[in-house]
């Protein structure tokens, strides 16, 4: 039988010998080539921390010790590890999270997969601990160096090195790497730590020698050990961590699982913070991953293990590609344009712009409240920068974008890849928040484009906002076809007309179906299916979603009725800002607002999560025939008595529009 089959959970690992645990890497990094490459997901992180993985389960004892994975995407031995072997559906409905989650195991702590944050989750742990007295329980924070490079984690380790006494160890996976190699002056004072592992070696040399050496020896070692200090900084500067406050252990090669779990036990016994600085390979035993100087095979589709050929066709041209490829145009015609990315360069589509314009784009790491805010300073000082960002790891830089880009009309363009509904890296990757925080800042522009088209030439209008800043927002999913306008109101593009006469032209109709980006296509079907049933509806593309369009309360008067698609929270989203609009301008009219609900979605693709929120033409039609069914029904001749002495003949009266008060119906 092989050995990962006969471990079931973590106390298995502690009978295995060490010609067994070595099996067990070979075995484990095997399943994890085959089936990764069945279902797609994160693979060369997770082939580099086989060794890591398997030594901290050995040496704690989760789930009494908490373990705590930074980002997660690195979690999947840690699954396997404890007793999660089924991964044909990873990352799919029903399947297992491509992170850790708590709805699967006792042992997944956080499942919020936003770097940088395990410091501070540690932090509050081990004070957790020692507030209810549990001396017997320990915390362990696995971080990349990557994450390393983002501030929350330093404002962590500031709390974490001011309780000296206080056991919490912090792991370094230090693999050189994020998604692509990690670069700033931690990533070179790490590096400094990597040529320098000999340094223990040669202090034990010298003070065997020395200590055998007649007369002098002795006092000759004694001044060196003294002067230990500089001499150890000079040669091994692991003391910006010790002069912190952090007890250092390290470098360790992190695939000698005797050495890791070494260290981790020197660290455990020690009575306060302790670094442990591990060295891996990410990719390791997977010749194509190491091969793959890009990212190292960081995410994967699904593919054939030996050639590494994609195992379905691709859906077309990414909005990313089409993004990345306009900037490069823009950057040969405007030489103030420059780029900003935070450790994605090559997943936003900057790759060919670094390339072209190598002294124009800064890559700052994981930090993506700094890019806000030196985005902020580059325009003050000339320039027009573009920060291009998940949708989700834009919140993190809310407060920047307020208070430093906005508040000080800075011409900054943000691009927001990802956005909407992602699906399968589950509920902290969705982009389905942005168009509802973006609406509280002031002279803040929002774009939502329908197709390439229309992103080329509203990054373009974009880069033209020298006073304010711009949001091009798009998914993570294939460009369809072009949509054309038919004619255009104010600035918005109409998509069909819902009458006889164009909208254009003053025409209206039953509905006015305000499409956002990408939903266009859906809100094209849904009308057609509404015009089988005699509803017409007129469907138009407001392009920049904030501020909303002027002309639209005019237009919205024309109709019956307002619905809103769009793939944000109809949590204060784009339904929310028209609604507002229409009560501003006195257009008293029902509004419906199509869009996701207030909750954390669970990982499926990104088809499967838009029909199980209604997002879906057919369901969409179906909601707003019924609410028109029953506009129709409050509206039919109310009865009205007139008071008086004697009994009048009722009057009835239909209410005419005007009167009816706008409502989510």
């Amino acid at each position: 039988m092989p050995l990962l089959e006969r471990v079931g959970g973590p106390r298995d690992l502690k009978a295995l010998t060490e010609g067994q645990l070595a099996e067990l890497a070979a075995e484990i990094r095997q399943f994890l080539i085959t089936a990764v490459a069945r279902t797609g997901g994160h693979l060369g992180p997770n082939l580099g921390v086989v060794e890591l993985s398997i030594a901290l389960h050995r040496v704690f004892d989760s789930p009494v010790d908490r373990i705590l994975w930074d980002t997660g995407h690195q979690s999947y031995v840690h699954k396997l590890l404890t007793g999660r072997k089924d991964f044909s559906k990873l990352r799919g409905k029903g399947g297992l999270s491509g992170y850790p989650s708590r709805a699967e195991s006792e042992h997944d702590v956080i499942e919020n997969s936003h770097a940088s944050t395990v410091l501070g989750w540690a932090d509050g742990l081990a004070k957790a601990n020692e507030v209810l007295g549990r001396t017997d329980r320990h915390v362990v924070a696995v971080i990349g160096d990557g994450a390393l490079t983002g501030g929350m984690a330093w404002e962590a380790l500031n709390n974490i090195a001011a309780a000296r006494d206080r056991p919490l160890i912090i792991v370094v996976n230090d693999n050189e790497r994020s998604y692509a190699p990690t670069i700033g002056g931690l990533a070179n004072h790490l590096a400094t730590l990597r040529t320098t592992d000999g340094y223990e070696r040669f202090l034990a040399w010298g003070k065997d020698v020395l200590q055998r050496t007649p007369v002098v020896g002795q006092p000759l070692y004694e001044s060196l050990h003294g002067a230990k200090k500089g001499f150890k900084d000079a040669f091994a500067p692991q003391g910006m961590f010790e002069d912190l406050g952090l007890k250092y252990v390290g470098p360790i090669d992190g695939h000698d699982i005797a050495a890791v779990e070494s260290a981790l036990r020197r660290a455990r016994r020690f009575h306060g913070p302790v670094l442990v600085h591990c060295l891996t390979e990410k990719g390791r035993g997977y010749r194509p991953a190491l091969e793959d100087e890009a990212d190292r095979f960081h995410t994967v589709g699904a593919m054939d293990p030996l050639t590494c050929a994609p195992l379905a066709p691709s859906g077309g041209r990414s909005w990313t590609s089409v993004f990345g490829e306009e900037m490069v145009r823009i950057g040969a015609e405007r030489p103030d344009v420059v780029a900003l990315t935070a450790a994605m360069l090559d997943p936003v589509g900057l790759t060919e712009f670094a390339r072209a314009y190598p002294r124009r784009v800064w890559d700052v790491g994981i930090a993506e409240q700094h890019a806000a805010v030196s985005a902020a300073g580059l325009a003050t000082g000339g320039l027009h920068p573009v920060f291009a960002v998940y949708a989700t790891f834009l919140n993190r830089a809310f407060d920047q974008l307020l208070m430093d880009v906005a508040l000080h009309k800075c011409g900054v363009t943000f691009v927001l890849d990802r956005a909407g509904v992602t699906g399968t890296d589950g509920p902290s990757h969705n982009g389905m928040w942005d168009m509802s925080v973006l609406q509280v800042v002031p002279g803040l522009r929002v774009a939502a484009p329908r197709d390439a088209d229309q992103l080329r030439a509203q990054l373009r209008e974009a880069l033209d906002v020298a006073d304010a800043p711009t949001v091009i927002r798009f998914p993570k999913e294939s460009v369809g076809e072009p949509i054309p306008a038919l004619g255009r109101v104010g600035g918005m593009d109409v998509l069909r007309h819902g009458g006889p006469e164009p909208a254009d032209r003053g025409g209206g109709g039953d509905v006015l179906l305000v499409v956002a980006g990408v939903m266009a296509q859906v809100g094209l079907v849904a009308a057609e299916l509404l015009a089988e049933r005699g509803i017409g509806c007129t469907v138009v593309d407001p392009r920049w979603v904030k501020p909303v369009d002027p002309a639209l309360p005019g237009l919205a008067a024309r109709h019956r009725a307002v619905a809103v698609i769009e793939d944000n929270s109809r949590t204060g989203g784009v339904g929310a800002a028209v609604a507002q609009a229409l009560r501003d301008a006195e257009v008293d009219l029902p509004v419906r607002t199509f869009g996701i609900p207030e909750a954390f979605l669970a990982h499926a693709k990104r088809g499967e999560v838009l029909a199980d929120i209604g997002l879906t033409p057919a369901e969409i039609a179906g909601r707003i025939g019924a609410a028109l069914a029953r506009i129709d029904a409050s509206a039919a001749v109310p009865v009205t008595t007139a008071p008086g002495a004697g009994r009048r003949a009722a009057t009835a009266r239909p209410v005419p529009p005007a009167a009816r008060k706008e409502k989510d119906v």
